[in-house]
């Protein structure tokens, strides 16, 4: 018993320790940044609100593009189950919250792979679709890099940015190899899956026989498998589409930046703006803190003032914050919260009790 209680309270720490971060550096970065030219410079400046509403609207518009890819890659993987636009996009809304406050949003994961399996794919097929996904953002990620660096390459010497750049960059890497091992060497994957499963369920006192859990794991690896063969094979088509989803999906979401800028009264520095995107991911896709609070706007302070100054970029962070993680929180809790009846206390454990 005491073990189902920790879960849920294990959860909701991690919430408020992510809000409590993400707020107390913001707080911090205004106190430090906010000056007698800040105050000026809103006070002669028009500010364009519709940009706000933009850069708002791309940010749901995300969400849709990402269903899509989520809704390409299932139907791919399994023949006979059909998701649906609206209810692949709902997956991706839900999951939201949960990526929004575990490290390296990784909790996100779980989450589509349950609603996947809930829809009729195997939990092999819902697995292969989900990580499919993040070897597509990794690749695109990793692919624009170099950009990144050479338009940065005068300012990468700020120590704590260089740090996390080439931790990142190594974790991406890493990540992209031992998925490539999992998909061409199947039987070494079932053998570690089944030894790390015997030592969890004697661990927890779990009473599923090791027949059962051998089965298990030798079936969905083996979906897992056939699905990610297939989209190397057969559907190179379906894993080109999701590639050009994944494309528009980020091009989508660092454009969000530049609307805030013009909101501002700035210029939109597209390009820079673009490249350090793709540096704040490789940084905040390092599992750090819960949803990378704190660490996401000590980056976005050190990369953005130097585009726009230090005078203006607390500002910047704030709204960029709200648009970009905040939102996330409070509309992915409210679809977690219908489907789940509870956003603190997810576990695929509970859910599967729930069937």
């Amino acid at each position: 018993m005491a073990n189902k209680g920790k879960k849920p309270k294990t959860m909701k720490f991690s919430i408020i320790l992510s809000v409590i971060f993400s707020i107390a550096i913001i707080v911090l970065i205004l106190l430090f940044t906010i000056d007698a030219e800040t105050f000026n410079y809103l006070a002669n400046t028009s500010i364009r609100y519709e940009f706000f509403a933009v850069a708002l609207l791309l940010q749901i518009f995300s969400w849709i593009i990402w269903g899509a890819r989520l809704k390409v890659l299932s139907n791919a993987s399994e023949k006979n189950v059909t998701i649906g636009l609206w209810e692949s996009t709902k997956i991706v809304i839900a999951n939201l919250f949960l990526a929004g406050v575990t490290p390296s949003m990784a909790g996100g994961e779980p989450v589509r792979i349950y609603l996947l399996n809930k829809d009729g794919l195997s939990i092999g097929a819902a697995t292969a679709s989900v990580l499919g996904e993040r070897l597509l953002d990794a690749i695109f990620i990793l692919l624009c890099v170099p950009f990144a660096f050479l338009i940065f390459r005068e300012y990468i010497d700020i120590g704590f940015i260089q740090i996390g750049l080439t931790i990142g960059v190594i974790v991406f890497s890493i990540g992209i190899g031992l998925f490539a091992i999992t998909i061409k060497c199947p039987e070494k994957t079932k053998s570690f899956l089944i030894f790390i499963s015997a030592k969890l369920s004697r661990f927890f006192k779990k009473n599923e026989s090791d027949k059962s859990i051998v089965y298990k794991i030798n079936t969905e690896v083996d979906n897992f498998h056939k699905c990610m063969t297939f989209f190397v094979s057969e559907g190179k088509k379906a894993f080109l589409i999701a590639g050009s989803l994944t494309i528009a999906y980020w091009v989508t979401i660092f454009m969000i930046p530049s609307m805030i800028f013009l909101g501002l009264g700035l210029k939109p520095f597209f390009v820079s703006s673009y490249a350090a995107q793709v540096l704040l991911i490789v940084i905040i896709m390092m599992p750090t803190t819960p949803g990378s609070a704190g660490v996401t706007e000590g980056c976005v302070a050190g990369l953005y003032s130097i585009l726009i100054g230090s005078s203006l970029v607390g500002i910047f962070i704030l709204i960029f914050r709200f648009i970009t993680f905040y939102v996330n929180l409070i509309v992915g809790s409210i679809f977690q919260y219908r489907i789940f009846k509870s956003v603190a206390s997810f576990s695929l454990d509970a859910i599967k009790k729930q069937k």
